[in-house]
């Protein structure tokens, strides 16, 4: 929950503002200013103050304690203009919530932690747990001093300006270990265990299980992912009650899909009562890994039989591919989830031209592979081989990348072996729609004429399909200076069934600096002066030119009820 205190009118004014906008994740705190505030630091994740920064100092001054655990804290001026972060930077997210707040008031964020200042991910965000001189390393990166990189296990990192050698490391490990002078330890959620239990067993003797398990394996408890057993069990209290307090999710599987997995050491008792031959090892296994430590069976202080096994596996980190459209090409068309994904990736595959629209946005250290036209295949093939190394990949298009972009070639060469996100944008027709007018209000389709990809025959049944089906439709790749005959041919399609009185968008750099866009007919239009950057919109039959805007009505219906009762 975030606290919201105010002090004055204005400050109010922009407090209701920030809880219409977030009703269900913030609280208004009213009453004197001082006790409002130590009320909301005691009882909330975080604050948005409205007021001066030294008197929220000077309350919550004496109120701080750890900043891992203390509440991120926020203010905001009178005015409204700037959100500062001012206690809790990472710990209480307070970075995050200034730019947040920002983007809902119009305020410029304003972050001052070092790490954020020069646009390096801090060592305590990266969602893993870390362990070590995060100070002094996170300094050493700053100063751009020689800091290593040891990954024991493979996982999708966001770009860290690291080196093969250094008097600073990172480690990042699930092994048990201290670390070192001048190391931090990240901690990858890479461990799985598998947990059999006989019905009643104790939470305690679960829980005593795992911990010896991993303890006496070498392995850290701060990387496990969760604990893994067979349906049966879903809501066993013992079970359930130790995967809460490893603080993981407890997965289950059907008895049939772990009967499947091939384990060292099944046995005749689970499979009598629960229907597969191996419950803890076939658990941590069935999503594949390596096999740690095989099923052991607990120890109870009174000699009675155990009633719990485990085992426990290491699953190799999954490399990431977000596949991100970058919309037409104006920065403010470039959504917030794009941008993030961009800063996330340690390496960006994209076509030159892209790479150079975004360039600004990466993070120092982010490795770029770039391109030029036609390598489309080359490009999806790099993006999903980097992420098959275990990488946070980007892959770039413009528009929205599923549309005529990398999306279609890259998850065509990707399998389950990696994780895909896909990122949509604002397309060429949408930004040439808006631009336009509404020409897309009713059914309509999208067809490219570049036949490079797709035969000429199969484009013109396409083209003839839409035109008998009274379908607006937008041309992509309508003319090259190798390809002039294909829009001059497709617009002869649709002039067999649509008067030369049709209106016709044609928008030529959507959103960029040197956007043009008119509103022609289907007899008027000169195919001579439109090329790749260029978007052609066909209306229908039920399009219309009004006030100079291109307009398709939601429904014939509403258009002759309308006419009818005017």
């Amino acid at each position: 929950m975030i606290g919201l205190i105010s002090a004055t009118a204005a400050g109010a004014a922009a407090r209701d503002r920030l809880a219409a906008a977030w009703p269900d994740r913030t609280r208004v705190y009213d009453g004197p200013v001082g006790d409002a505030v130590r009320r909301a630091f005691a009882e909330c994740e975080q604050l948005v103050c409205f007021l001066a920064t030294g008197a929220v100092v000077r309350i919550v001054g004496p109120l701080l304690a750890d900043k891992a655990s203390d509440p991120g804290v926020v203010c905001v001026d009178e005015a409204g203009r700037f959100a500062v972060s001012l206690a809790g930077g990472h710990g209480g997210g307070a970075n995050e919530l200034a730019r947040a707040v920002g983007e809902v008031l119009g305020a410029e964020p304003v972050v001052t932690t070092a790490t954020d200042a020069v646009d390096l991910p801090g060592l305590d965000t990266l969602g893993l747990p870390v362990e070590g001189d995060v100070a002094g390393v996170s300094r050493a990166l700053l100063d751009g001093e020689p800091v290593a990189l040891r990954a024991e296990v493979p996982w999708p990192l966001p770009p860290l300006p690291v080196a093969a050698e250094g008097a600073y490391t990172i480690r990042l490990t699930d092994r048990l270990v201290e670390a070192a002078e001048r190391e931090v330890v990240l901690r990858p959620p890479s461990l799985v265990v598998g947990v059999g239990a006989s019905s009643g067993v104790s939470a305690e003797e679960v829980l005593g299980l795992v911990e010896s398990a991993l303890r006496e394996a070498g392995l850290s408890a701060r990387s496990l992912a969760e604990v893994a057993t067979v349906d049966a069990k879903a809501e066993e209290p013992g079970i359930v009650e130790a995967a809460r307090r490893l603080g993981v999710p407890l997965v289950t599987y059907p008895a049939g899909e772990l009967s499947g997995v091939e384990v060292p050491n099944p046995s005749d008792a689970p499979l009598a009562a629960v229907g597969t031959p191996s419950v803890a090892e076939a658990a941590a296994l069935v999503r594949g890994g390596e096999l740690l430590v095989p099923k052991r069976k607990s120890e109870r202080a009174d000699g009675t039989p155990a009633m719990a096994t485990c085992a426990v596996v290491r699953r190799p980190g999954r490399g990431r591919l977000a596949v991100v459209g970058l919309g037409p090409g104006a920065r403010d068309l470039l959504t917030p989830r794009a941008k993030a994904e961009l800063r996330r990736a340690a390496v960006l595959v994209g076509l030159d031209q892209y790479v150079d629209q975004i360039r600004d946005l990466l993070r120092p250290g982010t490795r770029v592979l770039e391109s030029g036209l036609g390598a489309e295949e080359e490009r999806a093939r790099t993006a999903v081989e980097e992420a098959r190394k275990g990488q946070a990949v980007a892959l770039i298009g413009s528009g929205d990348a599923g549309v005529y972009a990398m999306a279609s070639p890259a998850l065509a060469e990707a399998s389950d072996d990696i994780d895909v996100v896909g990122v949509p944008g604002v397309t060429a027709a949408l930004a040439a729609g808006a631009i336009l007018g509404a020409p897309l209000g009713h059914d309509h389709v999208s067809i490219s004429l570049s036949d490079l990809h797709t035969p000429w025959e199969v484009i013109e049944r396409r083209v003839r399909a839409a035109a008998e089906a009274d379908i607006v439709v937008t041309f992509y790749n309508p003319r090259s200076r190798g390809r002039d005959w294909q829009l001059p041919k497709a617009l002869a399609i649709l002039a067999e069934h649509r008067e030369p009185e049709t209106p016709v968008g044609v928008v030529r750099n959507a959103s960029r600096p040197d956007e043009s866009s008119r509103l022609t007919t289907l007899g008027a239009l000169d195919p001579a002066t439109v090329d790749m950057m260029t978007v052609v919109t066909v209306g229908n039959t039920a399009t219309r030119d009004i006030a100079g805007r291109m307009v398709t009505p939601r429904g014939y219906r509403w258009q002759s009820g309308r006419e009818g009762a005017e």
